[in-house]
């Protein structure tokens, strides 16, 4: 059962923002769909899905209030679907206690560690309820998902699709948290989920997924210099040898004087979905 919270037209489609319980998490979710013009004629053929991953402190809203994907989705014809960042009202007291852990932090896995491991299941939620639920209400073509996210989302983005190869068939990523057990954030976000013992880490780390041999399709990330989280929380070239070595192929672009934000998003929007466009809608 999912529930509209509101819709709107855009760009010759829909944009909505529903709500839905998850059993996954235990608890209710939102999430937004933009659909396409192509998918509101009548006996219109299913479409490509794109689903993107915000980062810390984020909504469902976030991204397509502000990163100004619809045009381009409406040109190629591509679903974009944004969950929310984690679950939210756990009753859980220590969940609103830091901006980057807990509320708006989910980073994309399934916890262990209590108290989080009850609700904080996102990695489940995300492949195993949510996207089945969008490919079916919103008639998207399962042979044909991308991912990509930003930040918290980008390490979402790239682990997922490291992780499930059958499920997302094209992958990029805006300033992504790439070797998240060499970070302060990651550090934090893991222990707190997972417990101390860092073997365990492997599995949601990018750059380990790659060093251990997980595969994905080819990669664009766009990473500015003027970010202030760069040096500290990101490590790109990391993530950047790792598939040198392991021969996953990456494109990584650097821009000088971009900083983390939404504008630095919006300026190369229309290259993410150029570059999932090219294999999602490919030709088999």
């Amino acid at each position: 059962m999912i529930d509209t919270l509101s819709e709107h037209s855009c760009f010759g489609g829909t944009q909505g923002f529903y709500k839905h319980h998850s059993n996954a998490i235990g608890l209710p979710m939102k999430f937004s769909v933009y659909q396409p013009p192509q998918a509101l004629a009548e006996g219109a053929p299913a479409l490509p899905v794109l689903l993107y991953l915000a980062g810390l402190t984020c909504t469902e809203e976030t991204f397509m209030i502000k990163a100004g994907a619809q045009q381009y989705a409406a040109q190629h014809g591509l679903i974009l679907v944004a969950p929310d960042t984690s679950p939210r009202d756990t009753g859980i007291p220590e969940a609103d206690a830091a901006w980057d852990f807990g509320t708006a932090a989910g980073f994309y896995l399934d916890a262990i560690q209590a108290p989080w491991h009850k609700h904080w299941r996102m990695e489940s939620y995300l492949t195993l309820e949510l996207l089945p639920l969008v490919l079916d209400r919103f008639k998207g073509r399962e042979d044909r998902v991308g991912i990509f996210g930003h930040s918290m989302g980008g390490h979402g983005a790239l682990t997922l699709a490291l992780k499930y190869p059958e499920l997302f068939h094209s992958v990029s990523a805006f300033a992504p948290i790439a070797a998240p057990s060499q970070c302060p954030w990651g550090r934090k976000a893991f222990t707190g989920y997972l417990g101390a013992d860092t073997s365990s880490w492997r599995r949601h780390d990018a750059t380990e997924l790659v060093n251990d041999g997980g595969y994905c399709p080819p990669i664009l990330i766009d990473q500015g210099l003027g970010d202030k989280f760069l040096a500290d929380q990101l490590h790109p070239h990391l993530f950047e040898n790792a598939c040198r070595q392991m021969g996953q192929p990456l494109t990584l672009r650097r821009h000088a004087g971009y900083d983390h934000g939404y504008y630095f998003i919006s300026t190369f929007m229309r290259d993410h979905i150029e570059h999932h466009a090219a294999t999602l809608k490919a030709t088999p």
